[in-house]
């Protein structure tokens, strides 16, 4: 059995169980792919097949199955992700552009891959410490409190209200803005702990109480985002899937809910040179996740974040590939600087 045959009988079977939830045998084949051999043939390239792992035959069936061996070297054969339809990319520019809160773009985001791809989408929150200071607002709420908002360059909002301790006019206020922007803007989060002393002394003495309560809020903002999470979408679409589970749906279930192990499973997918990870089944470390697949890729200007899909092993990894791919692009795009 020659290797392009092998992969174009391998192929085959792939797309026709995909489509058709129905293991494959040798007559469909036949009569569905212009494969150029006969029956008899393809009935030795399927035990050949077997022989090396690739499928197998489920229950008594005279049909076969792609087995996790088999997906992964269909996958690898996938030398470029295939662009999506004007019309796809369109409903996706549509509905992620016209929204600057991060939330609402993640969560836009979600919903639109699990529309996409009919499985359960996730994608990681861009870590705030790792994002640089886009914007400072101070607003007076009453004579000592004062609205606290930082923006970050990821689109990421925080703000809270702050108790300064004294008096503060509302001139007062815009020039500690002013102050705090000029010493701050564009400067890695993570660094303010260590610029903000010199802000605050850069200042008059008269209001170093109230840049000092300031100081201290912006910093309790620029660390309240830390905790790696996620926010996802579709997980209804694992009910419909539920035959795609032999074993149980349950364990896919509880990855999903300890958002930790979803976490951990994309922050250790490496990186593919056609931009999409894609690992399946039993590749996935977490043994809840044997009878599942991730297509992943990371997003956002430092990429260090993940957004993708989980489903069973059962997957068009062709189309959620590129979905995968076209959605963190317009992502990238939305939360670049």
């Amino acid at each position: 059995m020659s290797e392009p045959r092998k992969l174009e009988v391998l192929r085959a079977i792939v797309e026709d169980y995909v489509h058709s939830r129905e293991p494959v045998g040798s007559k469909a084949l036949v009569e569905r792919h212009h494969l150029g051999v006969s029956s008899a043939t393809i009935r030795n390239d399927m035990a050949a097949l077997e022989d090396e792992g690739l499928i197998t035959a489920p229950h008594t069936s005279a049909g076969r199955i792609p087995t996790d061996k088999g997906y992964r070297l269909f996958v690898d054969q996938i030398s470029a992700v295939k662009p999506l339809s004007p019309a796809e990319r369109r409903a996706i520019q549509a509905l992620l552009e016209g929204s600057e809160d991060l939330d609402d773009v993640l969560d836009r985001t979600v919903r639109l891959l699990a529309q996409l791809t009919n499985q359960v989408a996730v994608v990681q929150y861009p870590l705030l410490s790792r994002a640089k200071v886009r914007h400072i607002e101070f607003v007076l709420l009453a004579p000592r409190k004062v609205l606290a908002v930082l923006i970050a360059d990821t689109g990421k909002v925080e703000q809270r209200v702050i108790d300064v301790g004294q008096d503060v006019p509302e001139d007062a206020v815009a020039e500690l803005r002013t102050r705090f922007l000029a010493g701050l803007s564009g400067t890695p989060l993570s660094l303010m702990p260590q610029l903000l002393p010199a802000v605050v002394a850069g200042g008059p003495p008269a209001h170093r109480g109230a840049a000092q309560a300031l100081a201290r809020g912006l910093e309790a903002l620029a660390t309240s985002s830390r905790e790696e999470r996620m926010v996802m979408a579709g997980t209804a679409n694992l009910a419909r899937s539920n035959l795609d589970f032999p074993l149980s749906i349950g364990p896919v279930l509880e990855a999903l809910e300890e958002q930790v192990v979803m976490l951990r499973l994309l922050s250790e997918m490496a990186a593919d040179p056609r931009g999409v990870t894609v690992s399946i089944g039993r590749e996935n470390p977490y043994d809840g996740l044997a009878e599942a697949s991730v297509v992943a890729t990371a997003y956002g200007p430092d990429a260090t974040a993940k957004v993708g899909v989980l489903g069973p092993t059962r997957m068009d990894y062709p189309t959620t590939m590129a979905a995968v791919r076209a959605v963190a692009r317009y992502l990238s795009r939305i939360l670049g600087p």
